[in-house]
């Protein structure tokens, strides 16, 4: 049992508190000890890579989205707005749910996907802001760590206008699984967040507010458009990867998703 004022841990993220310096690290050039009679001069970290513990130092992140995870799963639902309140609290719905004539037995219609995303670069991606600056959300029960991770947007196909549009908190930026070789570090925590090179962020399609609200949007065809790191608040190796498109069309009680693919800015 932990101490006073110390936190518990799974026994897979005990190595990811920063105020342990015998850490586990994933790599076997990692010295847990200071070199002796070596003095280090710390780096100047580049503008905009984020705050938070830091294994690689060397290069910089790459997040990429997966689309074909994306087009697997994406359904409609239609949830009433009393089960809806967490997700209100958040604005993860479209204005009208906020008029005064909305009652809790209205329902609200979902466009519902999940998202898969992994840090292909060389170097940890990080929140932009520092713990202590971090969110709570008392009724998820998590930390934002930054203010949007993901947007989601649905196109009109011919103007390419935006008709409606989400928002994906992170809700808790962590290694969910990671590639052969490579160790979760990062777990939803108040003291580290992050993804690891070789890992992967999953959020399930069932979890709130992994959707668009398309309540007012009329059957049609569409464009839905994912985007992660949208601000380019953390700096990335490459930019051009960090965009999913799919061909919706929705009937106005199902959807179809094909062609996702991804694309330039």
């Amino acid at each position: 049992m932990p101490e006073s004022g110390e936190t518990a841990y799974p026994d897979d993220m005990v190595g990811d508190d920063p105020r342990n310096r015998f850490r586990n690290r994933n790599t076997v050039l990692h010295n847990a000890y200071r070199p002796g009679g070596r003095t280090r001069t710390p780096s100047r970290r580049p503008q905009g890579t984020g705050h938070g513990t830091r294994y690689f130092l060397n290069g910089l992140p790459d997040l990429i989205p997966d689309p074909y995870y994306i087009q697997a799963s994406t359904y409609i639902q239609r949830m009433q707005m009393y089960a809806l309140r967490c997700a209100a609290e958040e604005n993860c719905l479209a204005r009208s749910a906020y008029r005064r004539s909305v009652r809790d037995i209205n329902f609200r219609m979902l466009l519902r996907f999940p998202q898969r995303v992994k840090n292909q670069g060389t170097a940890d991606f990080l929140p932009v802001k520092p713990q202590h600056q971090w969110e709570w959300h008392s009724c998820h029960q998590h930390y934002h760590s930054m203010e949007a991770f993901s947007t989601y947007d649905l196109l009109d196909v011919s103007t390419g206008l935006k008709v409606a549009e989400g928002h994906k908190a992170s809700f808790c930026l962590e290694d969910t699984t990671c590639d052969p070789g490579f160790r979760r570090r990062y777990a939803c925590t108040a003291h580290t967040q992050g993804l690891g090179p070789g890992c992967y962020d999953t959020y399930d399609a069932n979890i709130d507010c992994q959707w668009i609200d398309i309540t007012d949007v009329p059957p049609g065809n569409y464009v839905l458009k994912v985007t992660v790191n949208p601000t380019f608040q953390v700096q990335e190796s490459d930019f051009s990867n960090n965009v999913v498109r799919c061909d919706i069309t929705y009937t106005g009680s199902y959807v179809q998703t094909r062609n996702c693919r991804i694309t330039g800015i």
